[in-house]
């Protein structure tokens, strides 16, 4: 799993947090519990975001990514982020995946202001509660489809019999069954958003976050993947939040938050439009004519 994303093409280098931008705690033991990492007592949904900021440096500047983004996701949503290039997009799933600190705000998972959490700690967090689909697989050439589903178990220490089990049986669950030993670069591209897709799920995170997760596919095969993410959600009650650029995943979203300037322009929830097959078996595991990848990385 990558341990960076891409941000904004011209800002490289993070201000430090500003403390007046984190909201006011309503007294100091709520402020000292949110420090430690305990939960907060009043009910939560799975993630709230609070007037989010994200700055960088460049060229001596400070240059405003974020501006102040508050959104909430509950259990078992699947949502939907839009917007053109530069709007802070990658940057939001950026933050929400604990790759980077904001410069201002607060970001709560099932009550806990994980932005308070120390190092180790949320780097445990991270590989427990999150999984992570980015536009290019990120597998590693030279280990198999199970193996690669395998990964973030082996780092977080978890028993190879028991996670290998685990790893064969999701990678049946999304169609790969007959891919088992198959290395990446004897897979084809929709082939191997599928391993990466059982790599996310294998310790059963609460959250996927997916960053163009079909950009690099043909249409025939992000549609399979489009509804491989479905079926996932209606099977397993998975949460998604996903950036994308595709119009007709998000026109097939329940919820589209729409980004402009580093703002949440517009965050609209409407019923979602029906995918068929909304069944994971009846997802063909390859519905394109493409050949395997040549290269792995």
């Amino acid at each position: 799993m990558p341990s960076a994303m891409s941000s904004p093409a011209a800002p490289n280098e993070p201000v430090p947090p500003d403390p007046s931008d984190a909201p006011s705690k309503a007294s100091s033991s709520k402020a000292s519990s949110e420090t430690s990492g305990q939960r907060v007592p009043d009910p939560a949904p799975l993630v709230r975001v609070e007037n989010l900021k994200k700055r960088f440096a460049h060229h001596g500047q400070s240059v405003e990514v974020l501006r102040g983004v508050s959104l909430e996701i509950a259990r078992g949503e699947m949502v939907c982020v839009v917007g053109p290039s530069g709007a802070g997009k990658s940057t939001l799933l950026h933050l929400l995946g604990t790759l980077d600190l904001p410069s201002g705000g607060v970001i709560r998972y099932e009550g806990i202001d994980v932005t308070a959490l120390p190092p180790r700690k949320l780097a445990s967090f991270r590989n427990e509660k999150l999984g992570f689909v980015f536009q290019f697989h990120h597998l590693l050439p030279d280990f198999d489809a199970v193996e690669n589903v395998m990964m973030p178990g082996m780092i977080r220490g978890s028993g190879r019999a028991k996670l290998r089990r685990r790893a064969s049986e999701l990678l049946e669950e999304v169609g790969l069954a007959h891919r088992l030993s198959h290395r990446p670069g004897e897979l084809s591209g929709g082939e191997q958003q599928r391993v990466a897709l059982a790599r996310a799920l294998v310790l059963d995170p609460s959250l996927i976050l997916a960053d163009e997760p079909t950009g690099n596919l043909d249409s025939a095969t992000s549609e399979a993947i489009h509804k491989l993410m479905f079926a996932l959600n209606e099977s397993r009650g998975t949460t998604f939040l996903v950036v994308t650029h595709s119009r007709d995943l998000a026109a097939r979203m329940p919820r589209v938050v729409s980004m402009r300037d580093g703002r949440v322009e517009q965050d609209e929830r409407r019923p979602a439009e029906p995918m068929e097959p909304s069944r994971l078996e009846s997802s063909p595991a390859q519905t394109s004519t493409e050949e395997p990848s040549a290269a792995a990385s």
